[in-house]
């Protein structure tokens, strides 16, 4: 599955996955206990593929910062707990992106970003990455 799958819900903890398209809105199933709810058009959906993080010169995507993420730590969990001190988080996000923009990415941020990666790796929904990579290389070829 890919990240245009994978939904974050204002207000909701944990990723989605979309299951269906509805009149109103979407039914979605939680990848935290795998219950399945309607989730109305109004409110704040999130899909992960268009995510982008803010560095001194541009905005990275979501899927590469997950990218960097896995390559760090071997495609297991993160080293560091989104539970853990700011100062902790922040350094452990310098490492996976040297020049994220401290002004505009905040603790809270990078908390999210560290839930989605462990989430999304203990379902092994990160293999995707790889998969939407070679499909972009071979996009960009025949382009």
């Amino acid at each position: 599955m890919s990240l245009d799958k994978v939904l974050s819900i204002s207000g909701k903890p944990g990723l989605y996955k979309l299951i269906a398209q509805t009149r109103g809105g979407f039914v979605v199933e939680s990848l935290m206990d795998n219950k399945r709810l309607s989730v109305s058009v109004q409110n704040n959906v999130s899909i992960l593929s268009e995510i982008a993080i803010y560095t001194l010169t541009e905005e990275v995507p979501l899927k590469q910062v997950f990218e960097n993420i896995k390559k760090k730590e071997n495609g297991e969990q993160t080293s560091v707990k989104p539970k853990d001190s700011k100062d902790k988080l922040e350094e452990y996000f310098f490492d996976v992106l040297p020049d994220y923009d401290e002004d505009r990415v905040y603790a809270s941020d990078i908390k999210k970003v560290i839930q989605w990666y462990n989430l999304l790796q203990k379902h092994d929904m990160l293999d995707v990455l790889e998969v939407e990579k070679e499909e972009d290389k071979t996009n960009d070829i025949t382009s």
